[in-house]
Order: C-alpha cells, then sequence, then structure tokens
C-alpha cells in the first residue's frame, strides 16, 4: 500500500469530518428550522447554527471548537496490514491538529498536561473489524465533550423521575430513552441525536449505543420492534418542549437510532450516547492496493446550503416579537446587570476572557493574572494558530458545558469582581444564588457555533496561563457584536430552570405503558 496516499486520505477524511457536516443532518437541521417561529429564541439559535454550518463549509475550519476524542472504525480486508493504517490515522490526526482542524484535546488524566497533538494512551480511539470486501472501509466521528458528558446508561429494573418504574421489557427501553433526552436538557447543545444499545455489558452496551451514530439519519431499522420504536421517540421526545440549546421550542431530538444484542441474565443495560446537532462522522471506501479514496459515504440526497444570517434576520423581522437588546462592554457595573433579565439579547464589544476548567481551579486557589473586576469570562477552550510572526489567530471559538463549572462559579465572581458569565447549557442553584447576590448574570451563548463566533473575534490581546494547555488558557479576546441571551439574571431567575420544570412535567405524560 502506498504509505504517503494513505495518509492523505486519512487527513482528507479528519478534515471533511470537522469541516462539513453530512448531508443527512444538514437536511434534518433545516426541517427544524421549518417547524420553529420566527423571532423565538430557538429560530434564532437554528439560524445561528446555520450560518456556523454555513461559514464552516467555506472557511475549512472546525464547525465546533470542540473537536472531542477522533473515533474511527475501520474494517479491512483479509491480509491488510492494520499496522501500516494505524500509523497513517496517527501521522494524518498530527497534521490535521498542526493545521488547525482539530483542538488539540488528548489530556494526561493524571499529570493534567496536554500532549499538544492529540496523541496519547488510547487517543484517538480506532476500532478494527475484519471483513471478506475487497476495500477498506474507514468511517470517523468526532463527538464533543458537552454531548459526550449526557451519555448515560440505565440498569433495568429502575426507577426514573417522571416516569416511574421502568422494567426489563420494550416499554421500560421505551421510558430509558425518554428519560435519557430529558436529563440531557440543553447541555448537550440540543436539538441532538441519539444513539442507543439495548444488551450487552457495560462497555459493549455503550459500543453498541455508538455505533448506532454511524448509521445515516434517515435509514429504517430492519427490526420491525425498533423501527416502531425509533419512531416513537423521535415524535414523542419532541413534546417535552426543551428545544434548541434548551430554551424551550418545538425541536428536541432529530434522530434516534437503536441496536440490540444478547444480554445475560442477571444485567439489563440500555446505553444511550448523546450527540449535540453538530454531527459530525464522516466515512470513506479506500483502496487497499493504493491507498487512495475510492468513494465518500453519507453522500445521498440533496445538500443543503444555509443562507447567511443577515438573509435570515431580515426574512424574520416582519414578524418576530420585539426583543429587548441590550449593547455591553466591559468594564460593568453591577447597576448595568440588575437592569439585565432573562430573556433579553446581549451584544458585547470589547474585551472577555476565556476560562474553563483549569482556570476555574486555579482561580478558587490563586490570584488572577489580570484585574478581573467587571469584566466577562467565557467558557470556552478555542482552536488556536500562531502564524509566521507569533501572532495568535482563532480557529474556532465556541461555548463549552457551563455545568462542570458549578462548584467554583459563584465564589470566583464574588472575589474577582466578575460580572459576567458566557457559556452554554446553564449552571445550577449555587450560581444562581451568587448572581442574586453578588449581581452578575449568566450569558447562554450558541453551543458549537464556533465559527459565527469566531467571526466576532477581532483580536487576540494576550494570553496567560499556557501551561494548561491551548483549551485551558485564559485568552484574552477583543470581539464585536458578541450575541448571547440571559438565560439567568440577577433577580433570581433561571430559564434553565424554567425548561427542566416544564419538561419534567411533560414528561409524566408518558409514563403509562405503550409497547407490551
Amino acid at each position: 500500500m502506498n504509505t504517503e496516499k494513505l495518509q492523505e486520505s486519512m487527513y482528507q477524511l479528519i478534515v471533511e469530518t470537522s469541516t462539513n457536516l453530512p448531508k443527512d443532518v444538514r437536511r434534518a437541521i433545516k426541517s427544524a428550522k421549518e417547524q420553529e417561529s420566527a423571532g423565538t429564541r430557538a429560530a434564532m439559535s437554528l439560524d445561528t447554527i446555520a450560518e456556523n454550518i454555513q461559514m464552516a463549509d467555506e472557511n475549512i475550519s472546525p464547525i465546533c471548537q470542540d473537536t472531542g476524542l477522533p473515533t474511527f472504525k475501520v474494517k479491512t480486508p483479509v491480509g491488510v496490514n492494520q499496522l501500516e493504517i494505524n500509523a497513517a490515522i496517527l501521522h494524518a490526526i498530527q497534521k490535521a491538529t498542526q493545521d488547525g482542524k482539530l483542538r488539540p484535546n488528548a489530556v494526561d488524566s493524571l499529570t493534567g498536561e496536554n500532549s499538544g497533538d492529540n496523541l496519547g494512551l488510547g487517543v484517538p480511539v480506532i476500532k478494527y473489524e475484519q471483513w471478506e470486501q475487497d476495500y477498506i472501509d474507514a468511517r470517523l466521528i468526532l463527538k464533543g465533550g458537552g454531548c459526550e458528558n449526557k451519555n448515560i446508561q440505565y440498569s433495568l429494573p429502575c426507577e426514573l423521575e417522571g416516569l416511574g418504574r421502568a422494567g426489563r421489557d420494550l416499554d421500560g427501553i421505551r421510558k430509558c430513552i425518554l428519560h435519557s433526552v430529558y436529563q440531557a436538557q440543553g447541555q448537550g447543545c440540543s436539538a441532538g441525536f441519539i444513539g442507543v444499545g439495548i444488551g450487552g455489558d457495560r462497555s459493549s452496551g455503550y459500543d453498541l449505543a455508538k455505533a448506532q451514530l454511524f448509521r445515516e439519519v434517515e435509514d429504517v431499522n430492519p427490526n420491525e420492534d425498533l423501527r416502531s420504536l425509533e419512531e416513537y421517540v423521535l415524535e414523542n421526545a419532541n413534546k417535552l418542549g426543551i428545544g434548541t440549546m434548551g430554551f424551550g421550542g418545538e425541536t428536541t431530538l432529530l434522530g434516534c437510532k437503536i441496536g440490540v444484542m444478547h444480554r445475560i441474565p442477571a444485567s439489563f443495560f440500555v446505553s444511550v450516547a448523546y450527540n449535540c446537532w453538530a454531527y459530525r462522522r464522516q466515512g470513506v471506501k479506500i483502496s487497499p492496493e493504493t491507498g487512495e479514496i475510492q468513494e465518500w459515504f453519507y453522500q445521498s440526497g440533496e445538500k443543503i446550503s444555509f443562507a447567511s444570517q443577515a438573509d435570515h434576520e431580515v426574512a424574520a423581522a416582519a414578524e418576530a416579537p420585539a426583543v429587548n437588546e441590550v449593547i455591553l462592554q466591559a468594564p460593568i457595573t453591577e447597576e448595568q446587570i440588575r437592569e439585565l433579565k432573562v430573556g433579553d439579547v446581549v451584544r458585547i464589544n470589547g474585551m472577555i476572557y476565556t476560562g474553563r476548567d483549569a482556570i476555574h481551579k486555579h482561580l478558587s486557589e490563586n490570584e488572577a493574572p489580570i484585574d478581573l473586576n467587571g469584566q466577562i469570562i467565557y467558557h470556552c477552550g478555542p482552536v488556536m494558530l500562531k502564524d509566521a510572526d507569533g501572532q495568535w489567530h482563532v480557529k474556532a471559538a465556541g461555548p463549552t458545558t457551563s455545568i462542570r463549572e458549578e462548584p467554583y462559579q459563584g465564589d470566583i465572581m464574588k472575589r474577582f469582581g466578575i460580572r459576567a458569565v458566557i457559556g452554554k447549557g446553564g449552571m445550577g442553584p449555587k450560581t444562581l444564588e451568587a448572581l442574586k447576590e453578588h449581581g452578575g448574570v449568566y450569558l447562554n451563548a450558541i453551543g458549537g457555533a464556533a465559527q459565527y463566533y469566531a467571526d466576532c473575534i477581532k483580536s487576540v490581546e494576550g494570553v496567560d496561563l499556557m501551561q494548561f494547555g491551548i483549551p485551558e488558557a485564559m485568552w484574552h479576546l477583543k470581539v464585536e457584536g458578541f450575541t448571547a441571551v440571559v438565560t439567568m439574571d440577577s433577580h433570581g431567575n433561571s430559564l434553565h430552570q424554567d425548561v427542566a420544570m416544564s419538561s419534567l412535567e411533560k414528561l409524566s405524560q408518558f409514563k403509562d405503558r405503550v409497547f407490551n
């Protein structure tokens, strides 16, 4: 096999997966957009998502800054050297990271050190299967941490919030799947897709669930019981009212795929792999003789190209309800913050500072590297590239899931005088109480919209704490027109709390048996 051709094929697969959303996923998002009413938070979110998809495609840049832990599924003919394929994948991963197509995400679990090239023990994940076809089938999924953290596994029988007892039967499985969508709320960047694995042990159940995410969105399950269950879940999960980004709305789930395997009598697992709207998976047919790509998978049907955000705004303006829009420029005063209320749209100009897990832990134990009084913290781990002159440039910069910072956020805001936090998915009661006491606000940006927000960043003014690695460092970013929605205000109100309560109430309507 030609080593250089194989490396280039794997590199193309990585770049295409990171930057170009598949046709079937685009069609699902288009359908969701058509169901939302103009002027709603959900419609605004879907417009931003559509704009972001188009920008990533045109810029050949990551759709979402969190390119996850690359997971390859490779089928090889008998006799093909899998070690050669392994080496080609590792080479392509390094090159794609160097070129800004992947964010360096491989972190030593004991030391916290980032390898910088997406390689490490167990990273990337490569799963091989031998088959009797005469070509290599190589598929890749990039599943970010926000949606990965919303994976869930149930052991039947069990008691489920809002749904009661789930038994060891098809109806119990139904309840588990609906509950999995409810518990994700907006933290996994809804509207999302789920893969479900029934049976197996704890590890093989999750493997089966993730394998379902390699299926086509529009395929038909050959198992009649599972086909009916997939259709039922997709229809009824969208009645929960969680909506895009957890803002409420008509579309919460875009796809449901279910697989089954045998189990041992003592164990009955239902494993759910949750994937965000940025459903990045591609596949290629590769010649085992030349290493060249012969065919791309997931190419059936129409490819949707989305209009610009400006076009969406003009089209919606006539019928959209009035929205309170506020311009913020740091440093922000407490008085300005107290005037904001849940539902307000904020457009930020000036400086914001990134801070993720490592930064929050550091600030809980140390002084800040800069004066943060009146400033804005952005829960974001951007994709960054340095040019020949040593200047940093932002390649992708969407929000990360904020709930991970719940143990630290309120205390850090009060200690350093931080007035606003930007993230996605909302935060918990400790932060909400601190916002009320201190005079702070939580701003929900659109998860996954890494190109849309990178375009709002006009310059990188500095960086601190680079010892934590590029995603975890504190980047000083100058922005214009950075748009987010107030979802937790200084008056004790939380849109996330409201949607969680209302969706739990709606979930309870599915308590009665449906499948015998």
